[in-house]
């Protein structure tokens, strides 16, 4: 027996243990509202969007005791179970039925959860949705969520039908140009943004598997005005919900600059610079190594070099990366530092990379067998134009001294 739709708290879905009301009258399970409001710091009613005056949490007793009489009931039900059967002309029926009520009746969400149940376990089926006109489906109840005025219960229906979608194979390039269509790419962005951390994995697990099969997609996305993929992508990096989230954002963000030097000024204006170096202290190591490429790539044009001086932190950030991580975590490094250093050599940032100790970590390179050439190169470069800036600062290293004087 499936539980009424009011038993059920209006974030995850589930039937709740512990209801609790709010200020604006609207009930959820105590566990959820209390991460939305008190650990993720929101000010509004998650199904209402209105800003809340107070953020009191009142039992509510009576749906309770509701839900406790639902589940006695249920439980004296003898539970109807049929025999396992194999994809056939039955389950065919029940798919195109589902997508039929999906399509329209008022009940999306719970229509969608149940489609879901349904395929997951079940290639065949996942490929008999696609040839049913499954996606085009999906992609209607999609394109609510970006309608001026959507509700909360668009945007529910939005996330479970990206569920769906994430589940499909993506293995051809009729079935990937559904996807691009604007009534899907658009609401994927507004959940990228805004969506739960299963939604917005949900939506990232599908444009990594699009990108497999379509790369001219991101840079037709870079391009569109009404879809700002850059700004999505940066915001759920800065949100920093998990770190197979934030892998699969830097994944598409170094495709994104990798396609042009306009995407990478757009990457710019839209903050990544700042965003990265902020990110980089926490970042785990494979995430480390996409983090500083990516600033590598940035830090290539002017724009980007002039965001990185602009940072407080970033030439800090960068060094303690070094011979810390790994050896590619170093030379991304370096190559960082060498473009700062040879085309933004402000003596602010020479100084920055004294007072972080940058200086004596490129003198420890140099005493570190089997380290890149092309490494060792770029710090001994680093050394002989700027040492006599660095000779100028008490820190100055005497092994620096030392150098410049045998290589002068």
């Amino acid at each position: 027996m499936e539980a009424p739709f009011l038993f059920q708290c209006p974030i995850s879905m589930e039937l709740m243990e512990d209801p609790v009301t709010i200020a604006t009258g609207v009930t959820y399970e105590r566990k959820n509202i209390e991460k939305w409001l008190f650990t993720y710091k929101k000010l509004t009613c998650p199904a209402t969007m209105q800003r809340l005056e107070s953020f009191d949490l009142t039992p509510n007793h009576t749906v309770k005791r509701l839900i406790s009489s639902f589940l006695e009931q249920a439980a004296d039900e003898e539970p109807v179970t049929s025999p396992p059967c194999s994809y056939d002309a039955v389950e065919h029926d029940k798919l195109v039925s589902l997508l039929k009520s999906i399509q329209t009746g008022p009940f999306k969400a719970s229509g969608l959860r149940k489609l879901k149940v349904l395929v997951e376990k079940n290639d065949e089926l996942q490929k008999d949705l696609i040839r049913s006109g499954g996606i085009e489906v999906l992609g209607c109840v999609m394109s609510h969520v970006v309608v001026e005025n959507s509700d909360f219960t668009a945007f529910r229906a939005c996330e479970e039908a990206l569920g769906v979608l994430s589940l499909l194979p993506l293995s051809d390039d009729a079935t990937v140009e559904l996807i691009l269509k604007p009534n899907c790419l658009k609401p994927m962005m507004v959940i990228i943004q805004r969506g739960s951390a299963e939604a917005r994995v949900h939506a990232m697990s599908t444009l990594m598997k699009i990108s497999k099969i379509n790369n001219e997609w991101i840079a037709n996305m870079v391009t569109d005005q009404d879809v700002d993929i850059v700004k999505s992508l940066l915001d759920l990096l800065s949100d920093e919900i998990s770190t197979k989230l934030s892998s699969s954002s830097l994944d598409v963000l170094l495709e994104i600059v990798a396609t042009s030097n306009k995407n990478r000024l757009k990457a710019i204006e839209a903050g990544a610079v700042c965003i990265l170096l902020e990110l980089l202290p926490d970042a785990s190591r494979h995430n480390c190594e996409k983090v500083l490429l990516l600033l590598k790539r940035l830090c290539e044009c002017a724009e980007g070099r002039s965001a990185f001086a602009d940072h407080g932190l970033g030439v800090a950030a960068v060094s303690k990366k070094i011979l810390r991580v790994s050896e590619m975590a170093t030379k991304l490094g370096v190559q960082i530092l060498w473009l700062m250093s040879s085309f933004h050599h402000r003596e602010k940032l020479l100084e920055e990379m004294m007072v972080f100790g940058t200086v004596r970590k490129l003198l420890a390179l140099l005493h570190i067998d089997g380290r890149s050439s092309s490494t060792n190169e770029k710090a001994i470069k680093m050394m002989k134009l700027h040492g006599a800036v660095w000779r100028q600062y008490p820190c100055f290293p005497s092994e620096l001294k030392d150098f410049l004087r045998l290589n002068h």
